[in-house]
């Protein structure tokens, strides 16, 4: 139930929409315009903890309703119940705790002259107030129970980990928070889209009746992201594209590249009506599955009626499976989820297939593939090259490009990832396979023995044979199996033509040579005795029969024959 600090969007009637918020409610804890002045006078008036940018933009998310029924940071009963169970602790699914817990010593302090029913401001870097804290919880907690329960390690090498105990105190307060504030996005304000908005517009506006989100984080949008896109708006109304802008590694493509990246290629290959983009301001918690299920119900809050979930969403690096994003949705019945999760395997290009597929669709292996990996389209375009068209459309590329950090190499010639890494991850035939499809090396190369100089070669192979080898399988098919030869070209037949008569020629000399043959040669390296002949002559009419055959009127005619007059074809049947 709403009250004076937890305002609802009360002037919805969710009821009418195909989609419920998460919990039942769409939170709106953002100060109205005409109470902001007054309500920010006030906070400057309050015990004040300075909060950093990570901790501004979950307050946001809180406040605005990406995160509903979340009202405020978690006490102690919801947070030990969400890191045991994954469940708020009245049993509403919520895989992460939202906690706040202050470090260094000058909030240390504040913190011990707080007791509940105290607010406390939260300023930005400015010291300005973006929100006011009610408090209702203040409890210790584990460091390392929390680490081992929400990421599965308490190795400080994973990144979350890492943030533990770097970022957070000892304490915890929990309790509601209204925003004052919010924080600009900068450039991507004028595409910033709330609940409260997207809402409106894929029910009221645009009339949808499913919605299928998709939330994606460094890398700018690619073919196999386009691949589960285009599945998805076969059989769903529309598209809602949250690409995450915020707390990504250095070595990333910086965010307004990704979002530009995103722009060009929806300008040219989506249908406008159906597609909707907006950029999701989140901190990252590097919790792997869990997080994937927090995505889930933000999209969820957002309005979607369905979640794509890829292979190894959220991942990272090899803390957890690749699937593991997968069969954590195994934890949870669909019922109580409130939205459809669907789930999409490793897509790659198989140039045999000519199309986008995955393991489940494509029966070659990787002698034809492409894959398309994120991080190996990073340091391709590190490298100050363009991957395939098949792995990322070359106006996503061109954008990128501009804004992959660090661009080029160091002074030892070296990326961030080392360039075997990089190759096994696009092209994984190149260390066995000649080139793309074709025969297999004598002696597979070592992977410490690849160059940037085999990166350039397996991409310059891949631009050229990942169409050409199912082209020049049609054309082998059409060769023979085209009636009308207009549709050849000319050339074709004349060379069969003359490749044959050629080798006729050769036979019937081999045959004239093994009549006069000796049985024994009476110098065997200028004259044949009659069995090499007979060798000769044997595979000389091998290759005669390999040769296809040019196709001659005759050979035309024989293949068309109808059992009926054709007009009766036509149903006419009179005389």
């Amino acid at each position: 139930m709403c009250n004076r600090i937890e305002r609802c969007v009360g002037t919805v009637n969710f009821r009418k929409y195909p989609q419920q918020p998460h919990g039942g409610v769409l939170v709106d804890q953002v100060v109205a315009d005409g109470q902001r002045d007054e309500q920010i006078a006030h906070a400057r008036e309050l015990p004040s903890i300075r909060i950093d940018l990570e901790a501004a933009i979950t307050i946001e998310m809180i406040a605005t309703g990406v995160l509903s029924p979340i009202t405020g940071f978690m006490n102690r009963d919801d947070y030990t119940s969400v890191l045991e169970s994954s469940r708020l602790a009245n049993g509403i699914i919520w895989p992460v705790p939202l906690s706040f817990a202050p470090s260094g010593a000058k909030n240390a302090e504040i913190v011990r002259g707080l007791e509940n029913g105290d607010e406390v401001a939260l300023t930005d870097h400015n010291g300005d107030p973006v929100a006011v804290l009610t408090i209702q919880d203040i409890f210790d907690y584990d460091k390392q129970h929390r680490a081992q329960h929400l990421f599965g390690t308490v190795d400080p090498s994973h990144p979350g980990v890492d943030s533990i105990n770097r970022r957070m105190g000892d304490v915890s307060l929990g309790g509601p928070v209204r925003l004052l504030q919010r924080v600009d996005w900068g450039p991507f304000e004028k595409l910033r889209l709330e609940p409260k908005d997207t809402w409106r517009m894929f029910y009221d506006e645009k009339k949808f009746g499913t919605v299928a989100g998709f939330i994606t984080g460094a890398n700018p949008l690619h073919r196999g992201h386009e691949y589960i896109h285009r599945n998805a708006l076969e059989e769903i109304d529309g598209l809602l594209l949250q690409p995450l802008v915020e707390m990504a590694k250095r070595e990333y493509v910086r965010h307004e590249y990704r979002m530009l990246a995103y722009r060009n290629v929806l300008d040219q290959y989506y249908p406008k009506d159906r597609t909707v983009l907006s950029p999701l301001r989140v901190t990252y918690i590097f919790a792997g599955p869990r997080e994937t299920v927090l995505h889930a119900l933000v999209m969820k809050n957002y309005g979607c009626t369905h979640a794509l979930i890829g292979r190894d969403h959220a991942g990272i690096g090899d803390f957890y499976d690749k699937y593991a994003s997968h069969s954590i949705f195994d934890e949870f019945s669909p019922e109580e989820l409130g939205i459809e999760v669907r789930l999409f395997h490793e897509v790659f290009y198989c140039s045999r297939c000519s199309t986008h597929a995955t393991t489940r669709t494509c029966p070659h292996g990787e002698k034809y593939r492409i894959q398309i990996s994120g991080t190996g389209i990073r340091e391709m375009l590190r490298q100050g090259m363009l991957p395939p068209k098949e792995v990322v459309r070359p106006e996503s590329a061109f954008t990128a490009i501009q804004g992959v950090q660090p661009k080029g190499v160091d002074e030892a010639g070296q990326s961030i990832a080392p360039v075997a890494k990089t190759i096994s991850s696009i092209f994984p035939h190149y260390r066995e396979y000649e080139r793309l499809g074709g025969a297999r090396r004598p002696v597979a190369l070592e992977e410490h023995e690849l160059t940037r100089r085999d990166l350039e070669v397996a991409n310059r192979d891949a631009r050229v044979n990942a169409t050409a080898i199912y082209a020049e399988v049609y054309a082998e098919h059409a060769a023979l199996s085209d009636h009308n030869r207009n549709m050849q070209p000319a050339w074709v037949d004349e060379a069969r033509q003359t490749l044959r008569s050629q080798q006729e020629r050769i036979v019937r000399d081999l045959e004239e040579k093994l009549e006069q043959a000796h049985a024994e040669a009476s110098d065997e390296f200028l004259y044949q005795d009659r069995a090499e002949t007979e060798r000769e002559l044997s595979a000389a009419r091998t290759l005669l029969a390999e040769i296809p055959a040019a196709a001659d009127k005759d050979a035309l005619d024989a293949r068309r024959w109808n059992a009926l007059p054709y007009k009766r074809y036509r149903g006419d049947d009179g005389e």
